[in-house]
């Protein structure tokens, strides 16, 4: 802003220069604290920007390391899901070859069985004849 001032007898009237002077002392105190406390600010806001980036660079590391992880036991899960699935229709072939091999030994037991069988009632049927033939 603009001052003039008023002409005494020997220069400018002393009380309003004295004034304006020490306005303009008071006014500059004012400027230069609050610059000091915007300088403050600054700094506090330059050191809380810092942090927050150095939390979003920890945050973004930890994402993408919890998503590797994921991923990696998502394919692990698919092997091993693979591997019980291949181990288990390795298990049903076992079975069935082994029920299968059972099966033909019981069918040949059982044909084995019935021609002693066979062979037995055939005896009993001679022995049976023989001995009527022999009463008669």
């Amino acid at each position: 802003r603009h001052v003039r001032f008023k002409r005494g007898l020997f220069g400018y009237q002393r009380t309003p220069v004295d004034r304006t002077i020490e306005e303009v002392a008071d006014s500059f105190e004012t400027v230069w604290r609050e610059r000091a406390d915007y300088a403050d600010r600054i700094e506090q806001l330059q050191a809380d920007l810092k942090r927050h980036r150095e939390l979003e660079s920890l945050l973004r590391t930890t994402l993408t390391s919890a998503e590797q992880t994921a991923h990696e036991l998502k394919d692990q899960a698919r092997r091993e899901a693979a591997l019980v699935l291949e181990e288990s229709h390795a298990e049903a072939r076992r079975i069935t070859r082994d029920a299968l091999a059972e099966r033909e030994r019981l069918g040949a037991e059982t044909h084995r069985i019935k021609a002693l069988l066979g062979a037995a009632l055939d005896a009993v049927d001679d022995a049976d004849e023989e001995t009527r033939a022999e009463a008669a």
